[in-house]
């Protein structure tokens, strides 16, 4: 589903290197059995290869995309430093996004009598630092936002913070990151985002 940040960087990463895909939505809750039938780890994203080997893990996916569309521009930068740059906003960007996904768990699938303060604690105050380094290295490193510049750190990046204010925003306060703030409209606008929108829908023809 697109509400995953994990599903909707691999779309939005497909489309800008050109490898055209069906995008089917099934729920790891809602729709379990079908999911299963696919990958019985029922792990977001699956992507089911033209010869049927299933592949998930977004990382992974991308490497093999990256592959697959041989002449596309990398979506890593090639050279150092930059590649180490781009590396550290993804981190980041993955890292926020676990640390949300633990959150909204927590609230919605345990009952409240069995959750445990002291690590709704912890896993917050690590979504808030995440999203503190990820405002301080756009300032650092501003990232492009073009659709021919734009790359695996700006995807992950504007995704992450898409899915933070779509499902914790009280947690994190947008008027606090100003940088990703900006940095998220301006990607949000380009058309394999939009292609791509975050909620329950597929991927619609860019």
């Amino acid at each position: 589903m697109l509400d995953s940040p994990y599903v909707r960087r691999v779309a939005v990463s497909l489309q800008l290197l050109g490898l055209p895909f069906e995008h089917h939505a099934v729920s790891v809750f809602r729709t379990f059995d079908q999911f299963r039938a696919i990958n019985p780890v029922v792990k977001a994203p699956t992507l089911v290869c033209d010869d049927g080997e299933v592949l998930m893990d977004s990382t992974l996916i991308l490497d093999y995309a990256q592959v697959l569309a041989a002449g596309a521009r990398p979506l890593l930068p090639p050279t150092l430093p930059q590649r180490q740059h781009a590396l550290h906003a993804v981190g980041l960007a993955l890292a926020v996004c676990e640390k949300s996904i633990q959150i909204v768990y927590e609230h919605e699938l345990r009952p409240a009598e069995k959750r445990h303060d002291p690590w709704l604690a912890r896993i917050t105050g690590q979504l808030l630092d995440g999203c503190a380094g990820l405002d301080a290295a756009l300032r650092r490193h501003p990232l492009a936002t073009g659709a021919g510049t734009i790359d695996q750190a700006g995807i992950s990046t504007a995704v992450a913070w898409t899915f933070i204010q779509a499902m914790v925003p009280q947690v994190v306060p947008a008027a606090d990151y100003p940088a990703l703030v900006a940095f998220t409209a301006q990607a949000e606008t380009l058309l394999a985002f939009r292609a791509a929108p975050h909620g329950l829908g597929t991927v619609s023809a860019a």
